[in-house]
């Protein structure tokens, strides 16, 4: 490490111990509440994705799923005038369900070389902390459609989509919510095919799937995986001059509405499925109060370390509200499906 980025990485480090309270933030802190804040705002920012979603701060490590949107009808009559009462119902939730918080660990290096290439530049803290909430932004996106499972030790080589970090939003589907999933329907102009098109597949597992009060919701989106998307009705959304690292976090939209309903695809989706819900109904539960950090100089490495862990749970507030087809099968070209 040079000199100069010495000074910088110094000034970092006193940085970071002055906004969370701290001597030294070289020692494993609790950071501070309003920090957190502004970090979890900072991460979700980074995508349009997150921002459109629920990422937010629960007290408890367990307890039940917030119901963030209206789930149910309450309009109704009692006639008073007897012993009939007016019963008063919930809105925001059919069932009763638990949420329970994991740690995830957000593990950072930076090699003293780039620190060195950085240094010259008088963003340096901030170029430091926007790869770390980008990356954050990317991991979360990505367990909430792929993660399976919480594994004591996890394995990236063997999970390279995160799988083994936490149970994202489709493996909750696939275990709570199954009377809603279904799996390698085929769709295409073949003899067999259980839909001529996508649209015909979106329409009919609407009308069986989800709940009749969400049906005709102008929220409900298609997320839908690119193998079944001709890229000619596919556009980037937002900021086309957007860098990369950036552009890679965004949603994206089609030109197409699928099945009457607005047409979306996100980063890390599975190529070969499609889900429908409102964008209000997948949440990112943090716990307050449970993000640690640490930063650490590891000359054996020829690097700087950043460790940071948080609790958290990914969660489809209303299973009424979302189906999922996954494992699609289309026209090989030979007469097959692939």
């Amino acid at each position: 490490m040079r000199t100069e980025t010495r000074l910088a990485y110094n000034a970092y480090l006193h940085q970071l111990a002055t906004i969370n309270g701290v001597p030294d933030a070289t020692k494993a802190f609790a950071v501070e509440p309003s920090v957190e804040q502004k970090l979890e705002e900072r991460i979700r920012e980074s995508s349009d994705f997150l921002q459109q979603i629920n990422v937010i701060g629960v007290d408890q490590q367990k307890g039940e799923v917030l119901g963030l949107d209206v789930a149910n009808p309450i309009a109704s009559r009692t006639d008073t005038s007897g012993a009939g009462e007016r019963n008063p119902s919930d809105p925001t939730a059919m069932d009763s369900r638990q949420y329970e918080c994991a740690q995830t660990n957000f593990d950072t290096a930076i090699r003293y070389e780039k620190l060195d290439q950085w240094a010259k530049f008088p963003d340096f803290q901030p170029r430091i902390r926007s790869v770390i909430t980008k990356q954050q932004a990317r991991d979360r996106i990505m367990i909430g459609w792929n993660g399976t499972s919480r594994a004591a030790n996890t394995n990236l080589a063997a999970n390279p989509l995160l799988q083994d970090v936490n149970i994202g939003w489709l493996e909750s589907m696939r275990v709570e919510n199954a009377e809603r999933v279904t799996s390698a329907i085929k769709i295409g102009d073949q003899a067999d095919a259980d839909y001529k098109n996508i649209d015909q597949a979106v329409m009919a597992s609407i009308n069986a799937q989800i709940a009749e009060w969400y049906a005709d919701d102008p929220d409900l989106v298609v997320i839908c995986g690119r193998n079944l998307l001709s890229d000619k009705y596919v556009s980037l959304a937002g900021d086309h001059d957007a860098p990369t690292e950036r552009a890679a976090l965004q949603i994206m939209l089609t030109n197409k509405m699928i099945g009457g309903k607005r047409t979306i695809m996100v980063p890390f989706f599975p190529a070969n499925a499609f889900m429908v819900t409102k964008l209000a109904n997948l949440s990112i539960y943090y716990q307050n109060g449970t993000r640690r950090r640490r930063i650490e100089e590891e000359p054996k490495k020829d690097r700087i370390a950043d460790y940071q862990s948080v609790n958290e749970d990914y969660v489809v507030e209303d299973y009424a509200c979302a189906l999922l087809s996954e494992g699609i099968l289309t026209p090989d070209g030979v007469g097959g499906w692939a």
